[in-house]
C-alpha cells in the first residue's frame, strides 16, 4: 500500500508530503483545487510520462516521491530480483523531472530506467479515469488476478519453479541434439582425430617445456664437441703423449753417459706426460658432466615436430592440442552413448 507521497517544485506545489494511513483514502475539492496535480505527480513517481511543464515556474527541477509498503512475494518483488535491485520490503520510487525536460528515476535510491520503474509502478498502482481502460480487462492482468482470487500463489511459484526445470531440462535436450547431429556429420573424422590425438597424448605447456630442455641440450652438445676435440688433441691418435714416452725412454738409456745434462730434460717431459694425463682425466670428467645425451635431443626435436605437426593439422596452438583431444574424445563419446542419453534426456524435458 502507499505509506506516503512528497511533492517537491511540481507544477504549483512547493511542497508537500502526504502520509496515508491503512485502509481507504480519498481525497477531494472542488474543481480547480489541484487533484489532477497531485494525480500527474504521483503517476510520474510511477513512470509516467515527463515534461518540463511539470517543473514549477523558477525551479530547476521537480521531484516526486512514493513510498509504498509491499507485502512479501509481491509482483514488484520478482521485477526487482530480476534487475538485481535490493528488496527490503519498503519501495521508495523515486523521480527527479529537470526544466529542460529530461528525467532520472531511482527505486531504494539505486538509479534505474524509466521502464524498470514503469514496470514497478504498474504492478503497485493503477490509476484511471471516469473512461479510462481498466486493468480488469487488460488480459495481461487476468491470470495474477485469478491466481490471486484462488489463493493460489503458493502453487504459482511451485509451478514457476518446475517450469524453469522443464525449460532446463529441454534446452541440455536440444544442445544434446545439436551435438548428436554435429557429431554424426563428422563421425568419421572425429573417430580417427581422436584416435590420433589419443596416441599423441599432447600435454598443456609440453611445447615450452620442451623447448627450454632442447635449448639446454643443444648447448650441452656444443661444449661436449668441443671437449672431444680438446680430449682428442690430448689422449687421442694424435696426442703428444706417445711421442713423449719413446723420446724418455731414449734419453733415460743416455742419462748414464751425461746425467746433469739429461736428466733436467727427462724430469720435464716427465712432468709434460703427467699433466696431459692428468688433462685428459679432467676433460673425460667434463664430458660425463657435460649433460648431453643425443639420444635424448633426437627424442625432443621428434616430438616437437610431432607437436606442431598436429597443430597445424587441427589448426590450433600447440597448448591447444591437449583440450582439442578432450574435445574430440567427448565428441566419439557422444556419439557411441548418444542415443541412451537423449533417452534420458527426452524424460526428463517431458
Amino acid at each position: 500500500m502507499l505509506a506516503r507521497l512528497s511533492i517537491r517544485d511540481i507544477v504549483l506545489i512547493e511542497r508537500l508530503d502526504i502520509d496515508f494511513l491503512k485502509g481507504l483514502a480519498v481525497l477531494t475539492g472542488e474543481t480547480g483545487a489541484g487533484k489532477s496535480i497531485l494525480l500527474d505527480a504521483f503517476a510520474l513517481a510511477l513512470g509516467g510520462r515527463g515534461d518540463a511543464s511539470l517543473v514549477r515556474n523558477g525551479a530547476e527541477q521537480g521531484q516526486v516521491t512514493a513510498v509504498f509498503d509491499v507485502p512479501k512475494k509481491h509482483p514488484a518483488s520478482a521485477i526487482l530480483r530480476e534487475n538485481g535491485l535490493d528488496d527490503t520490503g519498503e519501495m521508495i520510487l523515486r523521480r527527479v523531472q529537470l526544466a529542460d525536460g529530461r528525467t532520472r528515476a531511482f527505486l531504494n535510491d539505486q538509479a534505474i530506467s524509466v521502464q524498470t520503474l514503469k514496470a514497478v509502478g504498474t504492478t503497485l498502482v493503477e490509476i484511471h479515469g471516469q473512461h479510462d481502460e481498466r486493468a480488469l480487462v487488460d488480459t495481461a492482468t487476468h491470470r495474477r488476478l485469478l491466481d490471486a482470487f484462488a489463493a493460489l500463489e503458493k502453487d504459482v511459484t511451485a509451478v514457476e519453479a518446475l517450469w524453469d526445470a522443464r525449460r532446463t531440462a529441454r534446452t541440455a535436450l536440444d544442445e544434446h541434439r545439436a551435438g548428436m547431429e554435429r557429431a554424426a556429420r563428422e563421425g568419421d573424422y572425429l573417430r580417427h582425430a581422436s584416435e590420433e590425438l589419443r596416441k599423441l597424448n599432447p600435454l598443456e605447456g609440453e611445447e615450452t617445456s620442451l623447448a627450454e630442455r632442447r635449448t639446454v641440450m643443444m648447448q650441452g652438445e656444443k661444449n661436449a664437441e668441443d671437449l672431444r676435440e680438446a680430449q682428442a688433441a690430448v689422449g687421442g691418435p694424435g696426442s703428444p703423449v706417445s711421442s713423449l714416452a719413446a723420446a724418455v725412454r731414449r734419453l733415460e738409456r743416455r742419462a748414464g753417459t751425461a746425467p746433469a745434462l739429461i736428466e733436467p730434460a727427462v724430469k720435464a717431459m716427465d712432468a709434460a706426460i703427467n699433466a696431459l694425463e692428468e688433462a685428459d682425466q679432467h676433460l673425460n670428467a667434463a664430458l660425463i658432466a657435460a649433460d648431453f645425451d643425443p639420444l635424448e635431443l633426437e627424442r625432443i626435436e621428434e616430438r616437437l615436430f610431432a607437436l606442431r605437426g598436429a597443430a597445424r593439422k587441427y589448426s590450433t596452438p600447440v597448448d591447444g592440442l591437449a583440450a582439442l583431444a578432450q574435445r574430440y574424445a567427448s565428441d566419439v563419446a557422444l556419439i557411441d552413448a548418444g542415443a541412451d542419453q537423449l533417452k534420458v534426456l527426452e524424460k526428463a524435458a517431458t
